[in-house]
């Protein structure tokens, strides 16, 4: 990584900050270098780059610095959190090429294994859904948040009860969510959204939260242009004292600029959903028409996006937060819908389908 701040004209806080994450970047690519198995690569990970890691610590403390040693200490922070994502990324890459290998090595004998380790005509790329997950857990780690996880079995407290989803809402039928063990108590399902996570993050315990939860979900749609069973949503949460509907909007405009440029902007609809109070429904400038009016946003400039809104005080309380003390705000949406906005696809199951048309066709783009 590069210089400290002192070096690049910082002083104060910053410049001790930066100097720990330096050298814990550096002792992290020199793992990097010599990594053996996944066991050790996923503990240099969560080193690396998990929530209690110095790069994360120092990301949340920026908004608690002078104006100006913020900037120099965002780009700190990402050009640290560039260069371990590609270390990590080549690391990966040398383990599976040396497990495929030993694997062809094994099963020498099997006619297909050369199948295995043919490339492909051209270069590969990630998916689409993959390349836009990233390039939002970019922007939203510019803007001070943390990326966090959660499991994709989930039991019905965290799913719904704890949620302020109540037992009549037609999402805990079974013809509408894939219940996994209905007999466990309480039962097992696949996840219908990210927002479990938000407990999970309450229940550590420590405040403030600046998280941003990606993952896959599922739902028994039915296969149509803009529905699939499985999909990928993410979302934002914030929990800190003092924090209110303006922080919420503000940082909606600021993901919505960040992510789709200067100009495309936000706009909130009154909208009801049982987690949040008040609830919104956010909807962003059309990308096709950049706000003229067209086919694709039905003439009004804007095209729905996702759901957003206060933290209602009854989850505050399932995450084991006094609402009295604590606020919040919550906002997330589908990342394959915003794939779909963002190529012009007519029908969202070609997403899954790997129809290489598609793929090499975007192959090059961001």
């Amino acid at each position: 990584m590069g210089a400290s701040v002192r070096d690049q004209g910082g002083d104060g806080q910053g410049a001790a900050d930066t100097a720990l994450v330096t050298a814990s970047v550096q002792g992290a690519l020199e793992r990097l270098a010599t990594v053996a198995d996944r066991d050790e690569l996923a503990a240099i990970r969560e080193a690396a780059l998990g929530p209690q890691s110095p790069l994360a610590v120092l990301s949340r403390s920026i908004r608690n610095l002078d104006p100006e040693e913020r900037p120099v200490l965002g780009r700190v922070v990402a050009e640290a959190r560039a260069s371990l994502t590609s270390a990590i990324e080549a690391a990966e890459a040398r383990l599976d090429a040396a497990e495929l290998l030993e694997r062809a090595e094994r099963e020498r004998s099997d006619p297909s294994v050369g199948l295995l380790v043919e490339p492909l005509e051209g270069p590969g790329a990630r998916h689409l859904v993959a390349r836009a997950r990233m390039a939002l857990e970019d922007v939203f780690w510019r803007l001070g948040f943390e990326v966090a996880s959660g499991p994709e079995v989930e039991d019905e407290w965290f799913n719904f009860e704890a949620l302020n989803v109540p037992e009549h809402h037609p999402a805990r039928a079974a013809q509408d969510s894939f219940y996994l063990d209905v007999d466990a108590s309480p039962p097992l399902l696949l996840r219908t959204h990210t927002s479990p996570a938000q407990i999970r993050l309450m229940q550590r315990g420590t405040l403030p939260i600046y998280a941003v939860v990606p993952g896959r979900v599922y739902r028994r749609d039915t296969p149509d242009a803009r529905h699939t069973p499985a999909f990928h949503q993410i979302e934002a949460l914030v929990v800190d004292e003092g924090i209110t509907f303006s922080h919420l909007k503000g940082t909606i405009e600021a993901f919505t600029t960040a992510y789709f440029g200067p100009g495309i902007h936000s706009r909130l609809r009154p909208a009801y959903f049982p987690f949040t109070e008040p609830s919104a429904e956010f909807e962003v400038t059309c990308t096709i028409c950049g706000g003229a009016g067209c086919r694709t946003c039905s003439g009004t400039g804007w095209i729905e996006l996702g759901g957003a809104g206060m933290v209602h005080a009854r989850v505050l309380e399932a995450g084991g937060l006094d609402p009295g003390r604590v606020s919040g705000f919550a906002f997330g949406f589908g990342i394959d819908r915003l794939v779909q906005m963002r190529y012009g696809l007519a029908d969202m199951r070609v997403l899954p389908e790997n129809d290489l048309r598609l793929l090499v066709r975007t192959r090059g783009e961001v």
